[in-house]
């Protein structure tokens, strides 16, 4: 391995400047599940490590205009310890918890889970699905982008020079709001998603679906969103019909390729088959939700 430096600057301006001036190849160290691992297996030699633990920004879970923000470097057992974002986003939360052992998860964060960038990633189907956006900061001031913009490809982000992931912004649950994210694998924990679904809803008054947000993982390049698999859902009450159009739509997004866990067949088919179960979870909670 190449010579290595490690930094753990205590501000954002200071994360930024080492990121930005560095003229060798540098990795952002949130909780190491990711980072570490592929350290040692070779699969990255980067010439500066910049531990972001230490930046309050990074840290912190506040409500900000009736939703949730919560910091990227905040880990997975920290945000499934917190009461109210529990029960405001139990599908984001669904997601957290399949991170890894509880070992990983007190180390794992959703800004880590997020840059590592994996089609397979559990956290990141909900939250395109919640319609989180997160906050990057960079040598030219921060900016606010859609999760789902940010994965490019496989280990690969849209994150420029210098720039990391400060936050999420979980916006205000309007009332009769569920979410909802399931995956299968061939094991029954801690293995890699061979699908994953994301499902985010609002129903109005009567009961009929006002809003709706699909997300797909596992089964493309990147974690998809999925609007025509939402549209479906939109103006019904979430029947046998609208389910079945909805197995239709997230079957129809998939690219997936064939490896050791799963045939492309096989996971179109189960996309289609959680997107349902997942839609249902979703739907049980929203009405659950006043």
């Amino acid at each position: 391995m190449n010579s290595l430096k490690y930094e753990a600057p205590s501000s954002l301006d200071d994360a930024i400047a080492l990121l930005a001036r560095t003229s060798g190849r540098s990795r952002v160290l949130a909780g190491g599940t990711d980072v570490l691992v592929q350290m040692e297996t070779d699969l990255i030699e980067p010439d500066l490590v910049v531990d972001i633990k230490k930046i309050p920004e990074l840290r912190g879970i506040a409500q900000e205009n009736g939703g949730f923000r919560v910091g990227a470097a905040v880990t997975g057992m920290e945000l499934m310890d917190h009461p109210a974002f529990c029960e405001a986003w139990p599908g984001v939360i669904d997601g957290v918890k399949l991170i890894g052992s509880m070992q990983i998860k007190g180390r794992a964060t959703m800004g880590g889970n997020l840059c590592n960038a994996s089609p397979a990633a559990d956290s990141v189907p909900a939250l395109i699905a919640a319609g989180a956006t997160a906050r990057i900061a960079g040598p030219n001031g921060t900016r606010d982008v859609p999760v789902e913009n940010i994965p490019i490809g496989p280990g690969k982000t849209s994150l420029g020079k210098g720039e990391i992931i400060i936050s999420f912004l979980f916006p205000q649950r309007p009332p009769h709001s569920g979410d909802a994210y399931l995956r299968m694998t061939p094991r029954t924990e801690m293995d890699i998603a061979v699908v994953g679904v994301g499902v985010n809803i609002t129903l109005d008054a009567g009961g009929v679906c006002s809003v709706a947000r699909v997300s797909l993982g596992a089964v493309a390049p990147t974690v998809l969103l999925v609007e025509e698999a939402g549209a479906v859902l939109i103006g019904t009450h979430l029947d046998a019909p609208a389910l079945d159009r909805l197995a239709q739509a997230a079957a129809a997004a998939c690219r997936p390729i064939d490896d050791k866990r799963g045939t492309r067949e096989y996971r179109i088919k189960v996309a289609g088959v959680l997107a349902k179960r997942a839609a249902s979870l979703a739907l049980k909670r929203a009405r659950q939700n006043p």
